[in-house]
């Protein structure tokens, strides 16, 4: 592989990645600011590429959609959201064509897949879901098995993965809306964006050569992957405690940390608070669940951040003995904030910039463990091309 080619790779992972962590801050302030459901439609808003903005144009929203009224200062946020969700599209895809370049096979699933997903998406508007969704799915699936038949190192493979995960993103972004806001949705495309974020992250740290050969190190790969897996539990339950709308399920202020609505056993209804499926055509927006259930799921969560707390807190103690003082700095940083906001969530109220920051903060903490994972990994081999 060229060196030219090798550092506009490192480049363009470094800026997506920056850009999907911009991302996914600005898709949670969408759904923390109740803008989820602002565009009844998908990928329109109200029929239009933007969104309606002249007084005819809103009047024609608002009776196409009686069901659901034009609200400007949320439609433009929704809207928004999904055209940086476009150019991250768009950056995926070409470090995917760059990282199979020269490998015909790889390089024409890339491009498949990509036309695929975009008369998806066309089939789709026209109302041929069906034929729309098995579109989407071969969009999936084509640069998928690419990413793991591509002969080059796993920075590469990560490149053509990413796009994979970017067009099932999108198919997340439209059940968000289509689904009307449901849980399981909601959490996975939280889950997805996070996603996203880590396998660009990876790629770049790759690229950048943050790596390094030091077989001592090796004993702390399994205890940095321990932490990933533990982190990804447990943003899973902060998307399921957010979309549920249980962030405030144990009240506010005085009263509402450590304990929950004042006391530390209150009514609780674990099993309706994480039923995964209830059926579709229900409108979840504001929630569905008692306040029985919502409590079990602020509480487990609670659980979860005091798992993940004293095990990333020991691990940063480890990564320290073994010299690696930066990292374990960081991650006890990154580590405090997020505590700090968690807490600060509850405390004030869920504060939408709180709130918005927390998720941002869990993006950085996980960009800290996978530094960490990086800097255990043996130095990532060049291709042995000269074209």
């Amino acid at each position: 592989m060229s060196a030219r080619r090798l550092r506009i790779l490192r480049g363009l992972s470094l800026l997506a990645a920056v850009f999907a962590f911009g991302l996914v801050m600005f898709g949670a302030f969408v759904r923390l600011s109740n803008a989820g459901l602002s565009c009844p439609d998908w990928p329109t808003c109200y029929g239009q590429v933007t969104w309606p903005q002249h007084a005819q144009a809103v009047a024609h929203a608002d009776a196409k959609f009686p069901g659901r009224p034009y609200e400007a200062h949320k439609a433009w946020r929704e809207q928004v959201h999904r055209f940086l969700a476009g150019t991250l599209g768009v950056m995926v895809l070409a470090l995917a064509l760059l990282a199979s370049w020269r490998r015909r096979r790889a390089l024409l699933a890339v491009i498949a897949g990509s036309v695929l997903a975009a008369a998806g998406v066309a089939l789709y508007m026209s109302g041929e879901h069906r034929w729309s969704s098995l579109l989407a799915a071969c969009a999936i699936a084509l640069p998928l098995f690419a990413a793991m038949r591509l002969p080059r190192p796993g920075a590469w493979k990560i490149c053509v993965l990413a796009l994979a995960v970017i067009v099932f993103q999108a198919m997340l972004g439209m059940w968000t809306v289509t689904l009307l806001l449901k849980p399981i949705v909601v959490t996975s495309h939280l889950l997805g964006g996070m996603l996203t974020f880590g396998l660009l992250s990876w790629a770049a740290l790759r690229f950048a050569g943050v790596a390094a050969p030091d077989r001592r190190l090796a004993g702390l790969r399994a205890l940095v992957l321990l932490g990933v897996v533990l982190l990804a539990c447990q943003i899973a339950l902060g998307g399921w405690t957010s979309s549920n709308y249980a962030a405030l399920a144990c009240g506010y202020g005085p009263g509402s940390f450590p304990q929950c609505l004042g006391q530390w056993a209150p009514p609780t209804d674990f099993h309706q608070g994480f039923v995964l499926w209830r059926g579709i055509g229900v409108n979840y927006e504001g929630g569905v669940l008692d306040m029985a259930a919502r409590s079990a799921i602020q509480i487990v969560h609670r659980i979860g951040a005091l798992v993940v707390f004293c095990y990333l807190g020991w691990l940063a103690f480890k990564t320290a003995r073994r010299g690696l003082r930066g990292y374990a700095v960081a991650i006890v940083m990154a580590l405090l904030c997020q505590v700090a906001l968690g807490i600060s969530n509850v405390y004030f109220g869920l504060p939408l910039a709180v709130a918005t920051a927390h998720n941002g903060m869990a993006a950085l903490l996980l960009f800290t463990l996978l530094a960490t994972l990086a800097r255990t990994q043996d130095a990532a081999p060049m291709p042995g091309e000269s074209r």
